[in-house]
């Protein structure tokens, strides 16, 4: 090789080394000017999205592109080496190492595609609570509490009205039954025929009394020995044996149901219709008033009286009109005003006045052609406070005209209400009611079980 080559080649080294050197002083000078290039910045985190109710899945952050390698500075045009023979291409400079791609900054894991906010469990539907396993069915609600309290406080004052109205009967019957078994240790013949005096003059009745003592004779043979509280149980049960039951709702009838009053003056009548109506009415049932009794100028006025303070229509006509007329009138009216209830007043009579008696007949006739089967009950009104001679009126009542139920006045006032079982015993007829003091509410329906409590109480 000749020395010009090895000269050109020396050269050519040294220039190559000169490049290299100014080369890597660049770079190093330029490494010191521009600042360690920041490690990529992380990608700030992005604040992770509110879950929101269903989140679409956030596209996959994509990862920052690769910086650009930096433009390799253009090495300085080099002072043109004399022309030399054509350098053979410089091999181009390896390309700046690229920085270690930083490890594609492990892209935020990808929030596991977050794990798609498991659509929030749609909340379980609570489980519906689980309906309480029903009670059995209750057996009917039994009627309201307060419904039975007031029934309760109604029966009460109603059995409280019973006592203080029997208190004159109570004592007199009492006492005269105590002064037959005084001071006997057991009941004997001797002291039954004490109770049978005691019976008959409580207006109990001769024929009633008689059927009393029979068996409590045969009570007196069978066991040999009936003390004086044994005494008080057997007549209690004797009595409401004898006595007939009664009923309290009127029957089914196609129309308006009749009642016809009847009974001798003074025995509180028209006292009893008032009182009737009052019942009926506060039981919802319309009702109508006949004044039937065209014979007395004050019966018309004081039925009238009654009606106003009831509140019931009544249908009257002129004293002296023919009652059988009135009658007549009032079904009509009745029956063309849908009325539930009919009640029809008639002239009070003595019981042995056979023509007041015949016109009986004749109202129930002509009753019978407006509303057939009418008057459904013919209710005799009996004053207790006569006694035996109430039992004498049933008597001629009954033979005279068909009586369906007896209503017993004034029983508040008198000692002989022992009456009362001698009558419903007599003439099997149920005492329907018994009037015990003058207020409107003073007129109850009669039941024999309370009656003979009350009584022995």
């Amino acid at each position: 090789m000749g020395i010009f080559d090895k000269i050109k080649k020396l050269f050519k080294k040294e220039d190559q080394d000169k490049l290299e050197q100014e080369k890597l002083e660049k770079e190093s000078l330029i490494k010191q000017l521009e600042p360690d290039p920041e490690p990529d910045p992380e990608p700030e985190p992005e604040p992770e999205p509110e879950p929101e109710p269903e989140p679409e899945p956030e596209p996959e952050p994509e990862p920052d592109p690769e910086p650009d390698p930096e433009p390799e500075p253009e090495p300085e045009p080099e002072p043109e080496p004399e022309p030399e023979p054509e350098p053979e291409p410089e091999p181009e400079p390896d390309p700046e190492p690229e920085p270690d791609p930083e490890p594609d900054p492990e892209p935020d894991p990808e929030p596991e595609s977050e794990p798609e906010p498991e659509p929030e469990p749609e909340p379980e539907p609570e489980p519906e609570p689980e309906p309480e396993p029903e009670p059995d069915p209750e057996p009917e609600p039994e009627p309201e509490p307060e419904i039975k309290i007031k029934e309760s406080l109604d029966q009460e004052k109603t059995n409280t009205k019973l006592d203080s109205g029997l208190k004159k009967t109570k004592d007199n019957f009492f006492s005269r039954i105590t002064k037959a078994v005084a001071g006997k240790s057991k009941i004997d013949e001797l002291a039954l025929d004490d109770i049978e005096e005691a019976l008959i003059t409580s207006d109990i009745g001769v024929d009633t009394t008689i059927k009393i003592i029979e068996k409590l004779e045969e009570r007196v043979e069978r066991d040999k020995y009936i003390n004086s509280s044994d005494l008080n149980n057997l007549l209690k049960e004797e009595i409401s044996n004898l006595m007939k039951d009664s009923y309290d709702n009127i029957p089914e009838v196609d129309g308006p149901y009749v009642i016809m009053i009847v009974g001798v003056n003074g025995v509180g009548k028209t006292t009893t219709i008032g009182k009737l109506a009052h019942q009926f009415k506060k039981e919802g049932k319309k009702v109508v008033l006949g004044a039937s009794d065209t014979f007395r100028a004050a019966a018309v006025d004081q039925l009238v009286i009654w009606s106003e303070r009831v509140g019931v229509d009544i249908v009257k006509q002129d004293m002296g009109s023919d009652p059988a007329s009135v009658a007549f009138d009032t079904l009509q009216s009745a029956k063309a005003s849908d009325a539930d209830v009919v009640i029809i007043d008639t002239a009070g009579r003595l019981h042995n006045n056979v023509n007041l008696m015949r016109e009986l007949g004749k109202i129930r006739n002509v009753m019978e052609k407006v509303i057939s089967n009418s008057p459904h009950d013919v209710m005799l009104v009996l004053d207790a406070s006569t006694g035996q001679n109430a039992i004498e009126q049933a008597t001629q009542f009954t033979a005279a005209t068909e009586v369906d139920s007896i209503v017993l006045t004034k029983l508040d006032g008198t000692a002989k209400g022992g009456v009362v079982i001698g009558i419903s015993d007599q003439f099997q007829i149920p005492v329907r009611y018994i009037g015990v003091g003058e207020g409107m509410e003073d007129l109850q329906s009669f039941n024999k079980k309370e009656f003979v409590d009350s009584l022995f109480n």
